[in-house]
Protein backbone atom coordinates (compact mmCIF):
# COMPACT_ATOMS: atom_id res chain seq x y z
CA UNK A 1 0.00 0.00 0.00
CA UNK A 2 0.95 3.44 -0.96
CA UNK A 3 2.02 6.37 1.95
CA UNK A 4 -1.31 7.80 0.17
CA UNK A 5 -3.48 4.98 0.61
CA UNK A 6 -2.26 4.74 3.91
CA UNK A 7 -3.32 8.33 4.80
CA UNK A 8 -6.77 7.71 3.04
CA UNK A 9 -7.30 4.39 5.41
CA UNK A 10 -6.93 5.97 8.89
CA UNK A 11 -8.55 9.63 7.80
CA UNK A 12 -11.59 7.17 6.94
CA UNK A 13 -12.03 5.64 9.98
CA UNK A 14 -11.78 9.28 11.66
CA UNK A 15 -14.40 10.58 9.39
CA UNK A 16 -16.32 7.93 10.32
CA UNK A 17 -16.17 8.48 13.86
CA UNK A 18 -17.03 12.16 13.56
CA UNK A 19 -20.01 11.47 11.31
CA UNK A 20 -21.31 8.74 13.60
CA UNK A 21 -21.09 10.86 16.91
CA UNK A 22 -22.96 13.49 14.72
CA UNK A 23 -25.54 11.02 13.58
CA UNK A 24 -25.79 9.77 17.20
CA UNK A 25 -26.19 13.28 18.71
CA UNK A 26 -29.24 13.73 16.39
CA UNK A 27 -30.61 10.62 17.30
CA UNK A 28 -30.45 11.13 20.90
CA UNK A 29 -32.90 14.46 20.29
CA UNK A 30 -34.89 12.13 18.87
CA UNK A 31 -35.10 14.75 15.67
CA UNK A 32 -35.07 13.80 12.27
CA UNK A 33 -33.08 15.07 9.34
CA UNK A 34 -35.24 17.66 8.18
CA UNK A 35 -36.13 19.00 11.79
CA UNK A 36 -31.98 19.43 12.18
CA UNK A 37 -31.97 21.28 8.53
CA UNK A 38 -34.66 23.87 9.79
CA UNK A 39 -32.73 24.42 13.25
CA UNK A 40 -29.25 24.70 11.03
CA UNK A 41 -30.80 27.59 8.56
CA UNK A 42 -31.62 29.73 11.47
CA UNK A 43 -27.83 29.53 12.10
CA UNK A 44 -26.09 30.04 9.34
CA UNK A 45 -24.57 28.15 6.34
CA UNK A 46 -26.17 26.26 3.36
CA UNK A 47 -28.16 22.72 4.37
CA UNK A 48 -30.40 20.92 3.08
CA UNK A 49 -31.68 17.72 3.99
CA UNK A 50 -29.36 15.49 1.40
CA UNK A 51 -26.38 17.22 2.47
CA UNK A 52 -26.77 16.76 6.13
CA UNK A 53 -27.57 13.09 4.56
CA UNK A 54 -24.66 12.88 3.16
CA UNK A 55 -22.65 13.79 5.84
CA UNK A 56 -23.84 11.18 8.27
CA UNK A 57 -23.03 8.52 5.70
CA UNK A 58 -19.64 9.58 4.60
CA UNK A 59 -20.85 10.55 1.32
CA UNK A 60 -19.70 14.03 1.67
CA UNK A 61 -16.74 15.55 3.33
CA UNK A 62 -17.26 18.14 6.74
CA UNK A 63 -15.54 21.42 7.08
CA UNK A 64 -14.86 22.43 10.68
CA UNK A 65 -17.29 25.75 10.59
CA UNK A 66 -19.90 23.06 9.78
CA UNK A 67 -18.65 20.37 12.12
CA UNK A 68 -19.69 23.61 14.93
CA UNK A 69 -22.47 25.12 13.49
CA UNK A 70 -23.93 21.38 14.04
CA UNK A 71 -22.99 21.37 17.73
CA UNK A 72 -25.02 24.32 18.03
CA UNK A 73 -27.92 23.05 17.05
CA UNK A 74 -27.81 19.85 18.94
CA UNK A 75 -27.48 21.67 22.15
CA UNK A 76 -23.63 20.57 22.75
CA UNK A 77 -22.21 23.25 25.43
CA UNK A 78 -19.94 21.56 26.80
CA UNK A 79 -16.44 23.08 26.26
CA UNK A 80 -14.63 19.50 26.82
CA UNK A 81 -17.25 18.08 24.31
CA UNK A 82 -16.78 20.73 21.66
CA UNK A 83 -13.29 20.54 22.10
CA UNK A 84 -12.97 16.76 21.19
CA UNK A 85 -14.88 16.84 18.16
CA UNK A 86 -13.83 20.43 16.44
CA UNK A 87 -10.34 18.85 17.34
CA UNK A 88 -11.06 15.69 15.63
CA UNK A 89 -12.45 17.40 12.28
CA UNK A 90 -9.36 19.76 12.41
CA UNK A 91 -7.20 16.62 12.51
CA UNK A 92 -9.21 14.68 9.97
CA UNK A 93 -6.42 14.29 7.79
CA UNK A 94 -3.23 13.87 9.73
CA UNK A 95 -1.10 11.03 9.27
CA UNK A 96 -0.01 8.79 12.26
CA UNK A 97 -3.01 10.38 14.41
CA UNK A 98 -4.43 8.50 17.28
CA UNK A 99 -7.64 9.15 18.14
CA UNK A 100 -8.10 9.47 21.59
CA UNK A 101 -11.23 9.65 23.59
CA UNK A 102 -10.38 12.24 26.85
CA UNK A 103 -11.98 11.10 30.30
CA UNK A 104 -13.19 14.52 31.45
CA UNK A 105 -15.83 14.12 29.05
CA UNK A 106 -19.30 13.84 29.96
CA UNK A 107 -20.50 10.86 30.94
CA UNK A 108 -23.50 10.60 28.96
CA UNK A 109 -21.47 11.80 26.04
CA UNK A 110 -18.69 9.11 26.77
CA UNK A 111 -21.55 6.21 25.68
CA UNK A 112 -21.98 7.83 22.17
CA UNK A 113 -18.50 7.13 21.72
CA UNK A 114 -18.98 3.35 21.91
CA UNK A 115 -19.26 2.17 18.72
CA UNK A 116 -20.74 -1.23 18.79
CA UNK A 117 -23.55 -0.56 16.98
CA UNK A 118 -22.23 -0.71 14.19
CA UNK A 119 -19.37 -2.82 14.85
CA UNK A 120 -19.48 -6.28 13.02
CA UNK A 121 -16.67 -7.91 15.22
CA UNK A 122 -14.64 -7.58 18.45
CA UNK A 123 -11.49 -9.48 19.07
CA UNK A 124 -10.58 -8.53 22.66
CA UNK A 125 -7.89 -9.09 25.48
CA UNK A 126 -9.06 -8.47 28.91
CA UNK A 127 -6.47 -9.27 31.80
CA UNK A 128 -8.10 -7.88 34.76
CA UNK A 129 -11.83 -7.62 34.52
CA UNK A 130 -14.77 -9.03 32.49
CA UNK A 131 -15.27 -6.88 29.82
CA UNK A 132 -18.30 -4.75 30.26
CA UNK A 133 -20.07 -6.43 27.25
CA UNK A 134 -20.44 -10.01 29.12
CA UNK A 135 -20.88 -8.39 32.64
CA UNK A 136 -23.81 -8.91 35.09
CA UNK A 137 -25.35 -5.43 36.75
CA UNK A 138 -23.89 -6.35 40.22
CA UNK A 139 -20.35 -6.97 38.76
CA UNK A 140 -21.04 -3.45 37.06
CA UNK A 141 -22.30 -1.93 40.33
CA UNK A 142 -19.31 -3.51 42.20
CA UNK A 143 -16.44 -2.10 39.79
CA UNK A 144 -17.78 1.11 39.52
CA UNK A 145 -18.09 1.57 43.52
CA UNK A 146 -14.96 0.27 43.82
CA UNK A 147 -13.03 2.14 41.19
CA UNK A 148 -14.49 5.05 42.40
CA UNK A 149 -15.28 5.27 46.09
CA UNK A 150 -17.79 7.52 47.32
CA UNK A 151 -19.16 8.50 44.12
CA UNK A 152 -23.00 9.42 44.16
CA UNK A 153 -25.84 6.53 44.04
CA UNK A 154 -27.52 7.60 41.13
CA UNK A 155 -24.05 8.52 38.97
CA UNK A 156 -23.53 5.30 39.63
CA UNK A 157 -26.63 3.56 38.62
CA UNK A 158 -26.92 5.57 35.21
CA UNK A 159 -22.78 4.23 34.24
CA UNK A 160 -24.01 0.54 34.98
CA UNK A 161 -27.24 1.57 33.38
CA UNK A 162 -25.41 2.11 30.51
CA UNK A 163 -23.10 -0.24 30.16
CA UNK A 164 -26.66 -2.52 30.27
CA UNK A 165 -27.93 -1.00 27.47
CA UNK A 166 -24.23 -1.61 25.52
CA UNK A 167 -25.06 -5.34 25.61
CA UNK A 168 -27.81 -5.13 23.16
CA UNK A 169 -25.06 -5.51 20.20
CA UNK A 170 -25.21 -9.31 21.47
CA UNK A 171 -28.82 -9.77 21.38
CA UNK A 172 -29.27 -8.06 18.26
CA UNK A 173 -31.13 -10.10 14.94
CA UNK A 174 -27.49 -10.07 13.49
CA UNK A 175 -25.42 -9.97 16.82
CA UNK A 176 -22.00 -8.75 16.98
CA UNK A 177 -19.27 -11.74 16.51
CA UNK A 178 -17.48 -11.38 19.87
CA UNK A 179 -14.11 -13.21 20.40
CA UNK A 180 -12.90 -12.59 24.17
CA UNK A 181 -9.81 -14.12 25.39
CA UNK A 182 -9.50 -13.91 29.72
CA UNK A 183 -6.79 -13.74 31.94
CA UNK A 184 -7.19 -17.18 34.55
CA UNK A 185 -6.91 -14.33 37.27
CA UNK A 186 -9.97 -12.50 36.27
CA UNK A 187 -12.10 -15.52 37.03
CA UNK A 188 -10.70 -15.64 40.36
CA UNK A 189 -10.49 -12.03 41.20
CA UNK A 190 -12.90 -10.43 44.23
CA UNK A 191 -15.01 -8.46 42.74
CA UNK A 192 -18.13 -7.29 45.15
CA UNK A 193 -19.51 -10.18 47.28
CA UNK A 194 -19.24 -13.98 45.86
CA UNK A 195 -22.55 -14.41 45.31
CA UNK A 196 -21.67 -11.43 42.68
CA UNK A 197 -18.87 -13.33 41.66
CA UNK A 198 -20.42 -16.83 41.12
CA UNK A 199 -23.11 -14.88 39.01
CA UNK A 200 -20.72 -13.40 37.02
CA UNK A 201 -18.93 -16.26 35.53
CA UNK A 202 -22.60 -18.44 35.47
CA UNK A 203 -23.36 -15.49 32.59
CA UNK A 204 -20.21 -16.32 31.25
CA UNK A 205 -20.72 -19.77 31.14
CA UNK A 206 -24.24 -19.16 29.25
CA UNK A 207 -21.96 -16.37 27.15
CA UNK A 208 -19.35 -19.46 26.04
CA UNK A 209 -22.20 -21.67 25.00
CA UNK A 210 -23.74 -18.83 22.09
CA UNK A 211 -23.19 -18.98 18.85
CA UNK A 212 -21.89 -15.64 17.96
CA UNK A 213 -19.54 -15.73 21.64
CA UNK A 214 -16.50 -17.66 21.56
CA UNK A 215 -13.97 -17.41 24.89
CA UNK A 216 -10.56 -18.75 25.64
CA UNK A 217 -9.21 -18.33 29.00
CA UNK A 218 -5.40 -17.55 29.15
CA UNK A 219 -3.99 -19.81 32.05
CA UNK A 220 -1.28 -17.98 34.14
CA UNK A 221 0.70 -21.36 34.35
CA UNK A 222 2.05 -20.44 30.83
CA UNK A 223 3.90 -17.61 31.73
CA UNK A 224 4.81 -14.67 29.68
CA UNK A 225 3.02 -13.87 26.30
CA UNK A 226 1.88 -10.39 24.58
CA UNK A 227 -0.79 -10.24 26.67
CA UNK A 228 1.81 -8.33 29.96
CA UNK A 229 1.31 -5.92 27.49
CA UNK A 230 -2.14 -4.83 28.84
CA UNK A 231 -5.90 -5.39 27.47
CA UNK A 232 -6.68 -4.19 24.01
CA UNK A 233 -9.30 -4.43 21.35
CA UNK A 234 -9.15 -5.06 17.73
CA UNK A 235 -12.87 -3.66 15.88
CA UNK A 236 -14.12 -4.84 12.67
CA UNK A 237 -16.68 -2.37 11.22
CA UNK A 238 -18.30 -2.63 7.86
CA UNK A 239 -16.21 -2.17 4.29
CA UNK A 240 -14.42 -0.17 3.48
CA UNK A 241 -12.83 1.08 6.74
CA UNK A 242 -10.25 -1.30 7.93
CA UNK A 243 -10.24 -2.56 11.54
CA UNK A 244 -8.45 -0.80 14.20
CA UNK A 245 -7.17 -0.93 18.06
CA UNK A 246 -8.68 0.29 21.18
CA UNK A 247 -7.15 0.42 24.03
CA UNK A 248 -7.87 2.08 27.18
CA UNK A 249 -5.17 3.48 30.54
CA UNK A 250 -5.92 5.50 33.42
CA UNK A 251 -5.06 8.71 31.35
CA UNK A 252 -7.97 7.79 28.93
CA UNK A 253 -9.30 5.84 25.95
CA UNK A 254 -7.50 5.68 22.37
CA UNK A 255 -8.30 3.93 18.79
CA UNK A 256 -5.49 3.13 17.21
CA UNK A 257 -5.32 3.73 13.26
CA UNK A 258 -1.93 3.64 12.66
CA UNK A 259 -1.56 0.64 10.12
CA UNK A 260 1.71 -0.44 11.62
CA UNK A 261 0.23 -0.61 14.99
CA UNK A 262 -2.78 -2.58 14.26
CA UNK A 263 -0.82 -5.21 12.05
CA UNK A 264 1.00 -5.60 15.59
CA UNK A 265 -1.93 -5.70 17.31
CA UNK A 266 -3.18 -8.84 14.75
CA UNK A 267 0.13 -10.70 15.41
CA UNK A 268 -0.51 -10.66 18.94
CA UNK A 269 -4.21 -11.93 18.88
CA UNK A 270 -2.83 -14.81 16.94
CA UNK A 271 -0.34 -15.83 19.65
CA UNK A 272 -2.64 -15.67 22.38
CA UNK A 273 -5.48 -17.20 20.50
CA UNK A 274 -2.91 -19.80 20.17
CA UNK A 275 -1.68 -20.02 23.59
CA UNK A 276 -5.08 -19.94 25.60
CA UNK A 277 -7.51 -22.91 26.21
CA UNK A 278 -9.48 -23.84 23.40
CA UNK A 279 -13.05 -23.50 24.28
CA UNK A 280 -14.25 -26.33 24.97
CA UNK A 281 -11.41 -26.44 28.07
CA UNK A 282 -11.72 -22.66 28.66
CA UNK A 283 -15.67 -23.50 29.07
CA UNK A 284 -14.48 -26.61 31.53
CA UNK A 285 -12.05 -23.60 33.15
CA UNK A 286 -14.73 -21.28 34.12
CA UNK A 287 -17.38 -24.07 35.14
CA UNK A 288 -14.41 -24.99 37.41
CA UNK A 289 -14.17 -21.40 39.17
CA UNK A 290 -18.11 -20.93 39.27
CA UNK A 291 -17.79 -23.95 41.61
CA UNK A 292 -15.10 -22.94 44.02
CA UNK A 293 -15.92 -19.45 43.94
CA UNK A 294 -16.66 -18.19 47.81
Amino acid sequence: MSEENKWVVTATVRQWQLTETLRQLREQHGWTIEEVVARLTKIGGKWSTSKLSRIETRQQGVKSFDVERLLDAYEVTDANTREWLMGLSARAGERGYWLAIRKDLPVDFQQLLHVEATLLAVRQLETLVVPGLLQTPDYTRALVNGVNPGLDFEVAECRVLARMARQRVLNRPKPLRYHVILEESVLTRPVGTPSVLRGQLAKLVDAAESEHITLQVLPTSIGVTPAVQGPFSILTLPEPIPDFGYAESPGGAMYIEDRAHVRELVEMWGILTGRALTSADSLDAIKAAEETCG
